[in-house]
C-alpha cells in the first residue's frame, strides 16, 4: 500500500462496487415517477427541443456514473484479454 492512498482493489468484483453503487443511486435518482436519466435521454432522443444548460448539466451528472461503470467494465474485459496465460508477469 502506498502512502498517498489505498491500494487498488485485487478482484474485479471489488473494482465494480463503486461504479455500480453510484449508477444505481445517483445515476437513477430520483426514482419516481421515472429515473431522471431516462427522462433526459428521451428528451435528447426527441431532438432536445427546449433543453437549457441546466438540463444538459443534469444529463451529465446523472450519466457520469453510467459512463464510469462502462469504462470500468471495458477496462476489466481488456485487462482479461491481454493478461498472459502462462502465469508470467506482464512486461512493464
Amino acid at each position: 500500500m502506498s502512502a498517498g492512498g489505498a491500494a487498488p482493489p485485487d478482484r474485479p468484483s471489488q473494482r465494480l462496487i463503486g461504479p455500480v453503487v453510484a449508477s444505481l443511486t445517483l445515476g437513477l435518482a430520483p426514482f419516481t415517477p421515472e429515473p431522471h436519466l431516462l427522462g433526459k435521454l428521451r428528451w435528447v432522443a426527441g431532438g432536445a427541443v427546449g433543453m437549457g444548460p441546466m438540463d444538459w448539466g443534469d444529463l451529465l451528472m446523472h450519466g457520469a456514473p453510467w459512463i464510469w461503470l462502462l469504462v470500468t467494465v471495458l477496462r476489466l474485459i481488456f485487462a482479461r484479454r491481454t493478461a498472459p496465460t502462462d502465469g508470467a508477469a506482464p512486461p512493464k
